[in-house]
Formats: C-alpha cells, structure tokens, sequence
C-alpha cells in the first residue's frame, strides 16, 4: 500500500522508509515491498530509553548480540551467560529484548541501518506531530518521528522520506501526559 501510494503521490519511489522496531513486524510490513528496491533505504529505529546502558533501554539491533529467545536466533540483550535483560521504553510496544530475525539479517547484509532514539526525543517526536499535523501518534512511531527530525536537514529537499505511522497516541495519553509533566517541559519538548 505504502508503495503504490508514493508512486501515485510523487511519481517514483522514496529515498528512506524509517519504521519503529520493538519485535519489528510493523516495520518488515513496510520494508518488504521495497527490499528489491536497493535505491530505497531502510532505517529501523529501536527504544533508546533513558541510556544505551545494560537493562535502560531496549535497542537490541544496536546492543544486542546473536542468541535465541523464544525458539528464534536473532539478536537480543542478553548477558555474558545468554540471560536475558531487562529493558526499558516510554513505548509499551517496544520495550522487548530481542527482534525478528528479518531484520538481524537486514543489518547483517547491510540492506538495513538500525538507530536508537532515547525516551525523551521520542516524546519531542510525538509532540512535534501533534503540533504540526494535528495527530498524536502512539510513542512507538514517534522514535521514527524523532529520528526523520535528525535525518531530514541533512537531506535534499527533494528527498522523499516514509514513516510508518504504526499506531495511534490514545492508548499513550497518560503516559505521554505523565512523561511530559515528569521529565520535560514544554520548552524541552
């Protein structure tokens, strides 16, 4: 759908797909249309939480190492022993510790980049698109917001960029409210 909407839409095909990745099938549904496509790149984006320290985030293709959780081989945080770690995200749906092992694959052949964005660029993403479009997405997505917020001034403005808006912000709303009355102000955001 995302591709035959952007030829449509622009007449050819975009330059990025940034997509959140937690367990990452939101963001396989995206990029798999384009994979033949070598001209598009791919970014993942991974819960940063508040460190990229053991147990304060959830960033397994930037952290992890190769082991298996539950029956797959991917990467996942995992201790010295293969013990699984905690994690942490401001996102329900992507504090896990581990990936599909699609995208393992992805960065291993380079198809893919995966970059980690901290809790509080996340909610500066959700607030930024609430601010500018009217819509609150739900803070999974709102990593690849903030991300698309470090890429684009580096870009042409001919640059073409999806995001893969994988979810709505009513389900975060007091979560977004707390984080923000907690941690930030709305000048930081």
């Amino acid at each position: 759908e995302a591709r035959q909407q952007i030829l449509q839409a622009e007449g050819r095909l975009p330059d990025y797909l940034l997509a959140c990745v937690g367990g990452g099938s939101n963001a396989i549904g995206l990029f798999h249309p384009f994979v033949r496509d070598r001209r598009v790149r791919f970014i993942g984006v991974e819960a940063g939480g508040t460190t990229l320290k053991p147990g304060s985030h959830a960033a397994t293709l930037v952290k992890g190492t190769p082991g298996v959780l539950h029956g797959a081989r991917s990467l996942v945080l995992q201790d010295r022993h293969g013990q699984i770690l905690e994690t942490r995200s401001v996102s329900a749906g992507l504090d896990y510790p581990g990936v599909g092992p699609e995208h393992a694959y992805y960065q291993r052949i380079g198809r893919a980049r995966y970059v980690a964005v901290s809790d509080a660029e996340a909610l500066r993403g959700c607030t930024l698109l609430a601010k500018t479009e009217g819509i609150l997405p739900a803070l999974e997505p709102a990593h690849a917001i903030a991300y698309a917020r470090r890429l684009a001034p580096r870009l042409s403005k001919r640059s073409a960029i999806i995001i893969g808006l994988s979810g709505r912000g009513d389900k975060d709303v007091e979560t977004i409210a707390h984080s923000l009355a907690n941690g930030s102000s709305s000048r930081d955001v």
